[in-house]
C-alpha cells in the first residue's frame, strides 16, 4: 500500500530519456499502456537523445572500424570525464561527434583544474587547521573580491537550477565549467594566494578560507547530476561527516538555493572589466615576449565617461597586481593621445546603402577624430553622402586604435588599452628579483621541502644580478622563506638560465 501511495505521488514521470530511434516504439507504448490503465500520460517531458557518431560525423560501425569501446574509454579516462564531455559538448537531442581527445580535454581542463583548486585549499587548510566549522565572517565584512565570487556563485546557482529545470544540462554544465576555470581558479584563487600563506588566522584569512570552501562545496553539489562520483568524492573530502549528516554523500544534500541578496550585478560588471583589461594587457605582453614577472611602468586607458572611469578605478588595484603594472593613467578620448581609425562593415551597411556604399565607405574612413569620438559616445552618427543622409551606428563599423611609439594598443568592445613597454633599469632589476623568487620556489618544490621550511640561499656573484639581489634582498627572502641570502664565487649547484645570462644557485633547508 505504501509503495502504491508513493508511486501515485510521483506519477506521471517528470521526464523520460531514450534514443531518437525509440520514439515510435518505447515512448508511444508507455503512453498507450498508461492511457488504458491510468487514463493518464506516462510522462510529462521527453529527452530524446541523438546518435553518437565518430569524430568525422560518420555513424559508428564495426565494419568501418570507427566504433569506440565504451568500457575501454571509461577505463582510460574515467566515467565522469566521459559523461561530462558528452553532456557539455552537445545538447542531448543533437548528434554527438565523439572524439576521445575531447574527453581528455574535459578531464584536464575541468576536472584537473577543479582538483588543483581543491588541492591548494586542502594544503593550506590542513596547515592552519581550518575545517569549515568556524563562525562565519559576515558577508558585508568580507573583502570585495570575496563578495564578488560569492555573488557570481549565487548567480551560477540560479542559472544552473533554471537550466536543469528547463532540461538544458549542456548549458548548466558549461556554466559550471566557465565558473571553475575562468573565475574561481584563474581569477579568485590566483589573486588571493598570498592571503592563505603564513601568518595567523585573522579575519581576512578566515574569510578567504570560508569563501573558497563555500565555492568548492556548492560546485560539488551543482555538478553532481552530471559527474556523480567525482562530485561525491570532492564533497565528502570537504565536509566532516561526524558533524553533518549531509557529509555522508553529496546525493543526500539538498540542491543549493541561490541567495539573491548576495548577488551584486554592479560588482560582477566591475570585476568583468578588470578581467577584460587584464586579458588585453597580458595579450600585449605576449605580443612582445615580456613576461608577467617583469614589471612595467604604466597603462593608459581612454575613458568615454565618468561611469566607465569610476568602474575601472574601483578595480584598479586588482588590475595592477594581475598584470604587474605600476600605474594606470586615464585620458579623455578627445586628448588626441591615441589615434583612432574607423572601418565600415560592408555586410551590414551594403544592404541598406547599396547604391551609395562606395561613397559612404570613403566618407566613413575619412571621418576626423572628433567625429569618431562622437560616434563612440552617442552610439550613432549621421553622414551626408551623395545627396542622402546615412545613419551609422557603432555596430556598423570597426573602430581601432593605432600603436604609438613606445606603446602597444589593444581594443575590445568599448575598451582601449595602451601599454608602455619601455623597461628602465629599475624595472629590470625588480623583474630579476621576481624571476629569482620563482626559480627558487621551483627548487624548493623539486627538493620536496614543506611550505613552512626555512632555507638558506647562496647565489653566484654576477654584475647582472648583484644590484637586483641587494636592492630586493628582503623581498626575495620573505617570498621564499630564506633566513639568509648570500652572493659568493659559487661554481656549483643548480644552474639558472634567465635567457640573457646564466649563474649558479644553492638552496639548503635549515
Amino acid at each position: 500500500m505504501n509503495n502504491k501511495t508513493n508511486f501515485q505521488a510521483i506519477y506521471p514521470a517528470d521526464f523520460i530519456s531514450e534514443g531518437v530511434d525509440q520514439t515510435r516504439g518505447w515512448f508511444f507504448t508507455l503512453h498507450a499502456i498508461s492511457a488504458m490503465v491510468k487514463k493518464s500520460v506516462a510522462f510529462k517531458n521527453v529527452v530524446s537523445t541523438g546518435l553518437v557518431l565518430d569524430k568525422n560525423g560518420n555513424k559508428m560501425s564495426k565494419r568501418l572500424g570507427n566504433a569506440v569501446d565504451p568500457f575501454a574509454t571509461i577505463e582510460k579516462f574515467g566515467s565522469d570525464p566521459l559523461r561530462w564531455y558528452m553532456v557539455t559538448n552537445a545538447s542531448p537531442w543533437d548528434n554527438l561527434k565523439f572524439d576521445t581527445e575531447g574527453v581528455e580535454e574535459a578531464r584536464r581542463k575541468f576536472f584537473g583544474t577543479l582538483y588543483n583548486t581543491y588541492s591548494f585549499f586542502a594544503l593550506y587548510a590542513n596547515v592552519d587547521g581550518f575545517d569549515g566549522s568556524e563562525p562565519a565572517v559576515p558577508f558585508n565584512e568580507r573583502p570585495e573580491i570575496d563578495r564578488w565570487i560569492l555573488s557570481l556563485l549565487n548567480s551560477l546557482i540560479k542559472e544552473v537550477d533554471e537550466q536543469f529545470a528547463d532540461y538544458e544540462p549542456t548549458r548548466a554544465g558549461r556554466a559550471i565549467n566557465d565558473f571553475v576555470n575562468d573565475n574561481l581558479s584563474n581569477w579568485y584563487v590566483r589573486l588571493n594566494r598570498k592571503r592563505f600563506w603564513g601568518g595567523e588566522m585573522n579575519v581576512d584569512k578566515l574569510s578567504a578560507y570560508q569563501t573558497l570552501y563555500t565555492c568548492l562545496k556548492i560546485v560539488a553539489q551543482l555538478m553532481a547530476p552530471i559527474a556523480p562520483f567525482y562530485a561525491d568524492k570532492l564533497y565528502c573530502d570537504l565536509i566532516n561527516p561526524a558533524k553533518e549528516i549531509e557529509g555522508i554523500s553529496v546525493h543526500l544534500a539538498d540542491f543549493p538555493i541561490a541567495d539573491e541578496s548576495l548577488i551584486d550585478k554592479d560588482l560582477e560588471e566591475r570585476m568583468q572589466i578588470a578581467q577584460d583589461i587584464s586579458s588585453m594587457v597580458l595579450a600585449l605582453r605576449r605580443k612582445v615576449n615580456i613576461k608577467v614577472r617583469q614589471p612595467l611602468s604604466s597603462i593608459m586607458i581612454p575613458v568615454s565617461d565618468e561611469h566607465q572611469k569610476s568602474a575601472i578605478e574601483a578595480v584598479q588595484s586588482l588590475i595592477l597586481n594581475e598584470v604587474n603594472i605600476k600605474s594606470i593613467h586615464y585620458v579623455d578620448n578627445a586628448a588626441g593621445i591615441l589615434v583612432k581609425k574607423i572601418k565600415p562593415d560592408f555586410k551590414k551597411l551594403g544592404p541598406r546603402y547599396g547604391k551609395i556604399m562606395k561613397d559612404l565607405a570613403a566618407a566613413i574612413t575619412a571621418l576626423p577624430q572628433q567625429e569618431i569620438l562622437k560616434l563612440e559616445q552617442v552610439g550613432q552618427l549621421e553622414i551626408a553622402v551623395a545627396g542622402q543622409t546615412a545613419e551609422i551606428t557603432t555596430a556598423d563599423v570597426e573602430i581601432i586604435s593605432e600603436d604609438i611609439p613606445g606603446w602597444l594598443v589593444a581594443n575590445e568592445g568599448n575598451l582601449t588599452v595602451a601599454l608602455d613597454i619601455t623597461i628602465t633599469d629599475d624595472l629590470r632589476q625588480e623583474g630579476i628579483a621576481r624571476e629569482l623568487v620563482n626559480r627558487i620556489q621551483n627548487i624548493r618544490k623539486s627538493n620536496g621541502y614543506e611550505i613552512t621550511d626555512k632555507i638558506n640561499v647562496t647565489l653566484q656573484s654576477d654584475e647582472k644580478i648583484n644590484e637586483a639581489v641587494k636592492k630586493y634582498k628582503a623581498y626575495i627572502a620573505n617570498q621564499v622563506l630564506a633566513a639568509n641570502i648570500e652572493l659568493t664565487d659559487l661554481t656549483e649547484g643548480t644552474e639558472l638560465d634567465l635567457g640573457e645570462f646564466k649563474f649558479w644557485v644553492q638552496v639548503a633547508r635549515i
